[in-house]
Order: C-alpha cells, then structure tokens, then sequence
C-alpha cells in the first residue's frame, strides 16, 4: 500500500485532526531533500514541523534537547552530553525524575546520522516510524486495533516522560505503543490538552491497518447496539 492510502486511511478511519507524520531514522538524506532549518528547542519540535512538509534533520540540528537526542540514539558530544547530566540533575532536584530512572530511559537502538520527517502522504522512504495525536475515543480505538485491549494479550504500556520514549519503545519492540507525553513535550509542540501520542512502527503499519478497518467496524455495530438498549430503558 502507498504511503498516501495508508495516512488517508489512517485519517479517516480513526479521525485524526492532525495528519499522520513519519519518521526515518537515516546514514545520508535522500537527495534532494531540504535540511532543517532554524533552531529548534526540542526534538519533538519537529513532529509538528512534519506535518506541513518533509525534511532531515541531522543529530545535530536535535542537540538543544539533549533528553531527546540520547532517546533517537545520537551520540552526543561532549559538551551536549555534559548538559545531558545537569539537565537530569535538574529534573531530579525538581522531584520530576529520580536518578535511578534516568539510565532506564528507552533509547532508540541504531545509530544513525539523523532523521528524515514529513507527513506521512509524501514520505519519500519506508518509514521506521508512524506518529499520530489521538483523544481518548481515538486512543481507546487504537489500543483495540493493535491487539492490546484484549484480556488474553499483554496490555499496552502508555508511558509518561520522556513524551519521545514512547518512539524506541515502539520501534525495538515492533509495537504500537502510546504515551501520555511530559511538560516538555507539551509545551515544545503546543498540541492541545486533549491529545496524547501515538507511536505505530512502520514494520506493523499494514497489519494494524487491517485490524483497525475491523476495530471501526466492530465498534460501529456496538454502539447501535448500545444505543438500542439505551433507547429501549430511558425511553
């Protein structure tokens, strides 16, 4: 399936108010492909760049952020990983992080020279990444879709901060994974309240399409069920 079917379908069957946006974690950009251009505080910054056009951006365009570079997997310089450690040592004076965490944050399991964004309907390679911003009916219809809602499967883990480690816990387990985000990601990409983070990696983007066609399906004849019932006792 083609990258634009599968964000339209995406989009239509768990209507999505913002376009899907994919990610490729790449050596070289492809030819031809513009680079990132001013400064950005974070990398989650560019989740939301991406959806009005694709771009590289190299490891060091995501340096501002040294929590979401070490999460992509880039090697960090010196001087990067040394903010690295008096940022941790901030977050946990401030009691949002304890120590202990901070070497158990997922990181992205390959090394790579940086990454390629854009919306998923122009993306110009395999995607190792698909990123969605879902409310709860939407997330409660993703959860279903991926095969984590039933009582006989793992249950999904909706993760908190980092808001980025939701991506290498996506991409190295090969499973929708979904995060509830942080106050960085929060205020970095300004996506409403009401949105939490989707990651799908693109390994199990045509299963899950599969499966979530029958989730909206299942869900449509359930509510009329549900609605009858209503309908037959307040009436």
């Amino acid at each position: 399936m083609d990258h634009a079917t599968t964000a339209q379908k995406l989009t239509d069957l768990l209507a999505l108010s913002h376009p899907p946006v994919a990610l490729a974690f790449v050596e070289t950009p492809p030819e031809g492909l513009a680079e990132a251009g001013a400064p950005v505080p974070s990398a989650c910054t560019f989740w939301r760049q991406a959806e009005h056009g694709t771009f590289y951006a190299a490891a060091a365009a995501h340096y501002n952020c040294p929590v979401g570079s070490m999460v992509m997997g880039f090697e960090l310089p010196a001087p990067v990983n040394e903010q690295l450690g008096g940022l941790v040592q901030s977050m946990c004076d401030a009691q949002y992080l304890s120590m202990d965490e901070a070497a158990k944050i997922p990181t992205v399991g390959k090394n790579s020279a940086g990454i390629v964004y854009g919306p998923l309907h122009e993306f110009p390679v395999p995607p190792d990444l698909v990123l969605l911003w879902v409310n709860v009916a939407q997330a409660m219809i993703y959860s279903e879709a991926a095969g984590r809602a039933a009582w006989t499967s793992t249950p999904m883990d909706v993760t908190g901060r980092p808001g980025c480690a939701a991506l290498p816990l996506a991409l190295n387990a090969g499973q929708p994974g979904m995060s509830l985000g942080c106050a960085g990601m929060r205020t970095f990409t300004e996506i409403g309240d009401e949105l939490t983070l989707a990651a799908l990696p693109g390994s199990a983007l045509d299963g899950f399409l599969e499966s979530l066609a029958k989730t909206v399906e299942s869900n449509t004849a359930m509510r009329a069920f549900y609605s009858q019932h209503k309908a037959s006792i307040t009436a």
